[in-house]
């Protein structure tokens, strides 16, 4: 994780540069975790709160800041809106329409497993076919991983499905679309899916939870199959070669994930 640094921490003149933009800035409440940048901060202004992110401009992860901030116009009304951009003194920073809420929980029988299906069902609707903006295929993203032809697709996904990437306020918001793709409409499905098993339910569980979403509910079984062996083997290497905590729940549930697919016929969901 990158140095979090605090708003009286950022350069004078930046500062000055996002207060035309928002106004004079009250009170600045930086994010502990949950977003993997340099800063990240709710802003209160005089017009209300904005949700500001970023890092330096050239950093490791100033690709990223870019990539969401030329995603954000085409991405439908369930993703926060970008306000405005700041590039000054080395850095680049978004503001974000302020999005409150909590993340959703996961756990068998908790209420919030309906509005997930309900937004993943949305998504893939809407974000079928892709925007024309410049996304890379998933195909190239897990070249060697799998056959092309059984991810490739025309759905924008999003791609990073953990629950702290959700909102759930009066309703289901997505956020930190840093990471996206455009590849099969069931793509994001699966990686929530994962996330299901993680969280306590059995993998026939899982998928028939993820079955209420059609683009799941419609993909080709050895597709699937092979998605989650994929899985399984990129996140094994992860974990070898770059161990961290969460990471070892996470491939175990996909371990399980892949193992329940082996076992029963793979032809249908």
């Amino acid at each position: 994780m990158p140095r979090r640094h605090h708003w009286d921490d950022l350069p004078l003149a930046l500062r000055g540069e996002i207060e035309r933009h928002t106004g004079e800035i009250r009170q600045a409440e930086s994010l502990p975790d949950g977003a993997s940048c340099e800063f990240a901060a709710t802003l209160h202004t005089a017009a209300g709160r904005v949700f500001c992110k970023g890092g330096l401009a050239d950093g490791p992860s100033g690709w990223l800041y870019r990539k969401e901030a030329r995603i954000n116009p085409w991405l439908p009304n369930a993703v926060p809106r970008l306000r405005w951009t700041v590039e000054r003194d080395g850095w680049l920073l978004s503001g974000f329409e302020h999005a409150p809420g909590r993340h959703p929980r996961l756990e068998p029988g908790s209420p919030d497993l309906a509005p997930v299906a309900d937004l993943l069902s949305a998504l893939a609707r809407e974000l079928t076919p892709c925007p024309p903006v410049e996304v890379q295929p998933f195909t190239d993203r897990w070249r060697g991983l799998i056959a092309p032809e059984l991810v490739d697709g025309d759905t924008l996904l999003h791609t990073d499905m953990t629950p702290r990437n959700f909102l759930l306020s009066d309703r289901l918001r997505l956020v930190d679309w840093s990471a996206p793709c455009r590849g099969a409409a069931w793509i994001d499905t699966a990686f929530l899916l994962v996330r299901l098993v993680r969280a306590g339910h059995s993998p026939a569980a899982a998928e028939r939870w993820a079955a209420r979403i059609p683009a799941f509910a419609e993909a080709d079984g050895e597709a699937v199959t092979a998605f989650a062996d994929a899985l399984v083997r990129l996140w094994d290497r992860m974990q070898r070669t770059s161990p961290a905590l969460h990471r070892g729940p996470l491939l175990d549930a996909a371990r399980q994930w892949h193992a329940h697919r082996l076992i029963r016929q793979p032809a249908s969901i």
